[in-house]
């Protein structure tokens, strides 16, 4: 409890550059900008996929394969292709790991309505696409916001690894903390880690609350 208390009690942690302000917009950004990507790719695959009933195998291998790779692997790979002057080799990971939560509960939201359901908005004469935005993604709405909680948490969690690139976010508390061993750094920034994807499971579940409508 010391080591939080000299980390959050110290001023010089809540200026400048290197102040938990500007470390909190850096991995906002990061972390804002990779679940984007992430639902701009999974989140159009997962509502054709589940519409058309096409591709369903890809979902499963795509969901083995994301499993099976670890993000710092890939960041570690990633830097030695690209180098660390922009932020791709960390937005990359990141995304591999926040698109298959979004994809696959996309594709089983959808895949899920009731078939009577679907039948009966053709029957009305509507067209696939109507139907899809109409009638499926309402009722699927539910799992797609849940896929994308997730997938913020975990971005959130695994945003950290940015500091292994020389790049900026919550995790340079820990990284730097750890080299210097500098042990309040490093509590405070986990401390101030939890918190955000606390704030983030918050705000999702809000979210879903006011958009997804009773019954």
């Amino acid at each position: 409890m010391n080591w939080l208390t000299d980390f959050f009690g110290d001023p010089a942690h809540w200026s400048g550059p290197d102040g938990i302000p500007a470390r909190l917009l850096e991995h906002l950004a990061f972390s804002a900008a990779a679940l984007l990507l992430a639902a701009l790719i999974a989140l159009p695959l997962g509502l054709w996929i589940g519409h058309t009933g096409r591709g369903a195998y890809f979902i499963v291998a795509t969901v083995n394969v994301a499993r099976a790779i670890p993000t710092l692997g890939l960041l570690v790979l990633f830097v030695l292709l690209l180098g660390t002057t922009t932020v791709w080799p960390v937005l990359i990971p990141l995304v591999a790991l926040a698109a298959p939560p979004i994809l696959v509960n996309t594709y089983e939201g959808v895949r899920g309505v009731d078939p009577d359901l679907r039948d009966a908005a053709y029957g009305m004469g509507l067209r696939g696409g109507q139907v899809l935005g109409r009638v499926l993604v309402p009722v699927a709405l539910p799992l797609i916001l849940l896929g994308l909680r997730l997938s913020a948490v975990q971005v959130v969690a695994t945003t950290t690894v940015a500091a292994y690139a020389g790049l900026g976010g919550l995790g340079r508390f820990i990284i730097d903390g750890l080299a210097t061993k500098d042990y309040a750094s490093v509590a405070g920034g986990a401390v101030l880690v939890v918190l955000f994807a606390l704030a983030v499971q918050l705000l999702f579940t809000l979210a879903q609350r006011t958009a997804v409508s009773p019954g």
